[in-house]
C-alpha cells in the first residue's frame, strides 16, 4: 500500500464540519476532515509500517499526518525522522502525533530535553508533550525521578512566562508526572498548587485548562495513580 493509495481512500471520507473543528484547533491546510475513527480503521488494517508512515507524513495532508503517527513503528524512528516531523507539525500534531511517536522511540528522553529548550513554540510544546507521554508509558524503575523533579521545579519557575501552547503543555506535564509517577505525586500537587490555575487562550474552542492538583486528586480517587498506559497513542 502506498501513501497515494491511502490519500485516494481517505479523501472522500472528509467532512467539512469536522474539518472546520480541526481548523479552529490549529490544523492547517491541506486537510480533508476525516474523523479519527475512520483513520483507525486503516490503522487496524495496516498495523505498523515505518516506511509508509514516513511517506504519509511527508504528504503534508493533516489527516494523513495523523494517520502516520498511528501506524508509525516508533522503535524504528530516528532522531532525524522525529526532527523532520516536529519541524513540519501544526498545533494539533505537536500536541498528539509527534509526542506520542517520540515517546515510544529510543530517543524519547534525549530529544524531549532538546526540544523543551527550543525558541520555537511548537517545538518546545512538543518537547513537554513528549516528556508527558514518556512518563505515562515508562515503568518508574526506568525513569530518572530526580531529573523529573528538577523539571517540575523548572515548570513552577517558568510556566507563567511561557508562550501560550508551551504553558498548556507544561501544565499537562505536571498533571502527568503526578498521575503516572508515584514517587512524585505529592510533589507534583505541591507544584501545581504553587503555580495556581493558569490561563491559556484556547481560541474558538470549548477546551478548558485543568487545574493540576484537582486533576491529580481525581486520579487518586479512582485509585489509578501510577497505572501506566500500554501506548501513548489514542
Amino acid at each position: 500500500m502506498t501513501a497515494k493509495a491511502i490519500l485516494d481512500e481517505i479523501k472522500p471520507l472528509g467532512r467539512d464540519g469536522y474539518k472546520q473543528i480541526m481548523l479552529r484547533h490549529g490544523a492547517t491546510e491541506p486537510i480533508y476532515g476525516v474523523k479519527i475513527e475512520e483513520l483507525k480503521k486503516i490503522q487496524k488494517r495496516v498495523k505498523k509500517d515505518y516506511r509508509l508512515a514516513l511517506d504519509l507524513y511527508d504528504t503534508g495532508v493533516y489527516d494523513a499526518m495523523y494517520l502516520a503517527g498511528l501506524i508509525a513503528d516508533d522503535a524504528q524512528m530516528t532522531k532525524k525522522d522525529l526532527q523532520r516531523w516536529v519541524d513540519k507539525a501544526c498545533k494539533p500534531l505537536v500536541g498528539c502525533t509527534v509526542p506520542w511517536v517520540a515517546a515510544g522511540s529510543p530517543h524519547a528522553w534525549d530529544i524531549a530535553r532538546t526540544w523543551i529548550d527550543s525558541k520555537k513554540e511548537l517545538v518546545a510544546a512538543a518537547g513537554w508533550g513528549t516528556l508527558s507521554s514518556f512518563v505515562s508509558i515508562t515503568d518508574d524503575a526506568k525513569l530518572d525521578v530526580a531529573e523529573l523533579k528538577k523539571l517540575l521545579q523548572r515548570v513552577q519557575q517558568t510556566i507563567h512566562d511561557a508562550t501560550n501552547l508551551v504553558r498548556y503543555q507544561k501544565n499537562g506535564f505536571v498533571i502527568d508526572v503526578g498521575s503516572y509517577v508515584k514517587a512524585l505525586t505529592e510533589f507534583a500537587k505541591q507544584v501545581g498548587t504553587k503555580i495556581g490555575p493558569i490561563t491559556v487562550d484556547m481560541g474558538e474552542t470549548s477546551c478548558q485548562v485543568p487545574f493540576a492538583p484537582e486533576y491529580i486528586a481525581k486520579v487518586e480517587k479512582r485509585g489509578t495513580i501510577g497505572k501506566k498506559r500500554a501506548s501513548a497513542k489514542c
